[in-house]
């Protein structure tokens, strides 16, 4: 599983997934979003490594549930 950037320009991909959603509503974009992460989990096709980043992000969204307690804005 990779957490560093691999993908080729990475902020080109970005601005195309940002692309994706304009002009949708929030509930077309969670469709769009759903259907985009089932269609690169049959890419990625290893349950294994699928079960590995499903529980990383479990732990780092449970990690970052606190951290907006301690931002402090100057």
């Amino acid at each position: 599983m990779h957490t560093e950037i691999n993908v080729e320009d990475p902020d080109g991909f970005y601005a195309k997934l940002i692309e994706l959603h304009e002009g949708l509503s929030v509930d077309e974009s969670l469709k769009v979003n759903a259907k985009l992460i089932l269609m690169m989990a049959n890419e990625i096709g290893d349950r294994s490594t699928l079960d590995q980043m499903l529980a990383y992000l479990r732990d780092e969204s449970r990690k970052s549930r606190g951290s907006a307690d301690n931002v402090r804005c100057s």
